[in-house]
């Protein structure tokens, strides 16, 4: 049966010559993989283009409810960025943004909640006229509102301290490792504020920039089974500093 949907590129995997595997995250389905065929070809109806990590498209697809792998009748880019592709930074963010997201999001199912912030979020980096290298903190913060570990609580004279392996912030250090200082603490606070609004900005230097993205992927492994070592960020954060 055919259904028309929105989906996210996450991923894809190369599967023949002219073949690829595209793991998607669909309005309608939650995260599918989908086989192309032909894509890249030189005459290919469907370009290898239309598939770069977070890309935004609408689809007619095949969709099976045993599931394994779907196919697509029909895909395009809607809408398209118009500065991503063009802008450095923003280029980088969305790699990292989607190495992250690919590994936190693996509902095979809908989430029109979690889809939509996706969609439209994606948008919004588009759009910016500027953009400064904390726009990812933002957005990672606010996705675990949609994954069930947003943050509790607020920084204060009397909660200074973020345990990120309960995700609350306190009066005492934990007797883990796993928590923000004082100062560290007060720079994340200022993050969890400023993720209502994407298009907010905070003052981060680029040592609290570069240690507050390597905390907030602690927090996400501590939280998430599975979630792994993210290491597109090391090879990028030169771009964003």
């Amino acid at each position: 049966m055919l259904h028309k949907t929105r989906g996210i590129v996450f991923h894809t995997t190369d599967y023949s010559e002219t073949s690829i595997i595209a793991k998607i995250y669909t309005e309608l389905f939650g995260v599918q993989s989908y086989m192309v065929n032909g894509v890249r070809k030189q005459n290919a109806r469907n370009r290898s283009s239309i598939f770069q990590p977070l890309s935004l498209v609408e689809m007619v697809v095949y969709h099976k409810e045993r599931g394994g792998i779907q196919r697509i009748s029909e895909i395009r880019n809607t809408p398209q960025y118009k500065n991503i592709p063009f802008d450095v930074v923003k280029t980088s963010m969305v790699l990292f943004l989607c190495e992250v997201i690919y590994r936190a999001v693996k509902e095979e199912e809908e989430n029109s909640d979690l889809f939509e912030y996706l969609f439209n979020g994606l948008q919004v980096l588009d759009v910016q006229p500027e953009t400064t290298g904390n726009f990812h903190l933002s957005f990672l913060l606010r996705l675990t509102r949609f994954l069930g570990f947003f943050p509790n609580g607020a920084y204060s004279e009397d909660a200074p301290f973020f345990n990120l392996q309960d995700g609350t912030f306190e009066a005492l250090t934990p007797s883990h490792p796993f928590f923000l200082d004082k100062i560290l603490s007060r720079k994340f606070n200022e993050v969890i504020i400023a993720s209502a609004n994407l298009s907010e900005t905070v003052l981060l230097s680029a040592a609290e920039r570069r240690e507050l993205i390597e905390r907030l992927l602690e927090y996400f492994r501590l939280h998430i089974d599975g979630f792994g070592e993210v290491k597109s960020h090391k090879v990028l954060e030169q771009v964003w500093m």
